[in-house]
């Protein structure tokens, strides 16, 4: 069976490409289900978790009885209250001993087939049972839940986390599981989030047990790597191996889905198209930058999900857009309850002690987003849409007469601003302007390694042709000479010999226009407003 490219679902290594994960899936079995650890792995959506639990549960088989459920596969009714709950959790145990091949063992199926066949079982009644299924077993048993936050009635899974709670700490006395692994979006901590606020009371940390989880779920460049030399020795593409899976982290950070997305739109939809005639073609740079174009172009169910909670927790939004626009700088504290959610929600991560947006595409699909609601009521952009077809010139991208274009509307629609407006919405003004400009055709994003308060540097993709745009404000003629130095810098680092400056400048007696300086080998367009 040829192998592909999985996005959908949990992935298999005989039917699909996948980063391997040998080498995770021990350190798990060692540092935490060998010592009979409880933990948690709490990921966004997409995060590779279902893939790594069914791994997880036929790696350990040989050592222990592995119960592996899915709550999403219990219906709302099934936590209707504790004896409904009890009653399905245990059909559910029965069913997976089934498929586990070990529904002959008398010791297991036993305490479980004494469940269902009583009236009405309290969670106490569903725990004593489960606890002599444990001492009456001859290995030891892992319990493994996945999407536990799909939970029908939060309260009786709460109550059911406490159950595993008390039998945890008295282990030596009442044998329990060995080890329980539980997953989902939500933290437990979380949890309580998703609780009528009438019912937020009840919430009383009942996982305090838990070990902290610190097996990192992303995937290195290496093993996306990895990933495409099992590809390459099937396709035969010719591909540059590592300056794809470089390429195609700089993007994802590593981030599961996103990284099996862009592989999948290069191999079934751009390797043999118009404008990428053969497999290497698409292999490329240009092929992953293609490739992100078009996923920014789709509804995906992560960026559904991202949208909602957007909408759920407004002070993440506003963080987010702070960060994007401008550049603001946000110690890291994972206590805050944006950063809280933004970390959970996979959105966020911690970068040189500062909150950072978690990748490339998801900052460039915020951009887009939060754009796409602020344009139609906004002058510039209207400005940048009338124009623009105006700045392509034999499908080249007239960069030079942009920034002479946006300097005339920003003056004409922004100068009697005052300086805090203009710092606060300069760049997102210029973005805005560019946006209709390259829409469709090309694409841009931030960099971040270089992005503060004072300077964002912006790369922008038409056509396989990079433009380096640095937005600053202006800090005195000292900063603006240091600021020209790092530009031409950063044009040494993309081979490029020629960038843009747009300096946002409130000294009175500055002179607005562009002009074009020559710094070392390097020409740079210099544009105030």
């Amino acid at each position: 069976m040829k192998r592909r490219f999985n996005v959908t679902g949990s992935c298999n290594p005989q039917r699909d490409y996948m980063v391997r994960l040998d080498d995770r899936l021990k350190k798990i079995k060692e540092d935490y289900v060998d010592y009979g650890s409880y933990f948690v792995i709490n990921r966004g959506r997409q995060y590779g978790k279902t893939t790594t639990l069914k791994a997880l549960a036929k790696y350990l088989s040989g050592d222990y009885i592995v119960l592996s459920l899915d709550f999403q596969q219990m219906g709302t009714e099934d936590f209707a209250d504790a004896a409904t709950f009890a009653h399905a959790f245990a059909n559910a145990l029965i069913e997976k001993l089934e498929i586990n091949g070990l529904d002959d063992r008398k010791e297991l199926l036993k305490p479980l087939t004494e469940v269902i066949n009583r009236d009405s079982n309290s969670l106490k009644d569903l725990f004593t049972r489960l606890s002599r299924m444990c001492r009456n077993s001859t290995q030891p048993i892992v319990l493994i839940i996945d999407e536990v936050d799909s939970a029908g009635n939060n309260q009786v899974f709460i109550d059911f986390l406490a159950q595993l709670r008390g039998y945890y700490l008295a282990r030596d006395e009442m044998p329990t599981f060995h080890s329980v692994i539980l997953a989902g979006v939500y933290s437990i901590k979380n949890l309580k989030l998703k609780l009528r606020p009438e019912s937020e009371h009840q919430f009383n940390s009942p996982w305090n047990i838990a070990a902290d989880f610190k097996i990192n779920m992303r995937f290195s460049a290496e093993q996306v790597a990895g990933m495409l030399v099992e590809y390459e020795a099937d396709r035969q593409t010719g591909m540059d191996i590592c300056a794809v899976a470089e390429e195609i982290y700089a993007y994802t950070s590593g981030y599961p889905v996103l990284v099996s997305t862009i592989c999948k739109y290069i191999d079934e939809d751009l390797s043999g198209s118009e404008d990428f005639e053969s497999p290497k073609a698409a292999w490329s740079k240009e092929g992953v930058a293609e490739a992100v174009k078009n996923m920014l172009k789709v509804s995906t169910p992560l960026f559904e999900s991202m949208v909602r909670q957007l909408d759920l927790y407004k002070e993440l939004r506003v963080m987010l857009e702070n960060i994007i626009y401008q550049g603001l700088k946000i110690p890291f504290s994972p206590d805050e309850k944006a950063v809280s959610m933004g970390l959970m929600f996979g959105f966020l991560t911690e970068k040189n002690g500062q909150v950072a947006i978690a990748n490339r595409i998801f900052e460039m699909y915020l951009l887009n987003l939060f754009m796409t609601e602020e344009a139609g009521k906004s002058e510039i952009y209207l400005k940048g849409d009338r124009d623009g077809i105006g700045f392509i010139r034999n499908n080249r991208l007239d960069m030079d007469l942009v920034l002479k274009k946006f300097v005339e509307y920003f003056h004409e629609i922004c100068g009697d601003k005052d300086e805090t407006f203009i710092e606060k919405n300069g760049r997102k003004f210029f973005l805005l302007y560019l946006k209709p400009i390259i829409n469709g055709t090309g694409n841009y994003y931030m960099e971040a390694q270089t992005r503060d308060a004072r300077r964002t540097d912006v790369i922008v993709d038409y056509l396989g042709e990079q433009f380096i745009v640095e937005l600053k404000i202006w800090h005195g003629n000292e900063y603006n000479t240091r600021g020209e130095k790092q530009l031409t810098n950063y044009l040494e680092y993309f081979h490029r010999d020629k960038g843009y400056l747009l300096s946002f400048n409130f000294n009175q007696k500055k002179e607005i226009g562009v002009k074009e300086i020559q710094v070392g080998d390097k020409t740079i367009v210099e544009a105030v407003v």
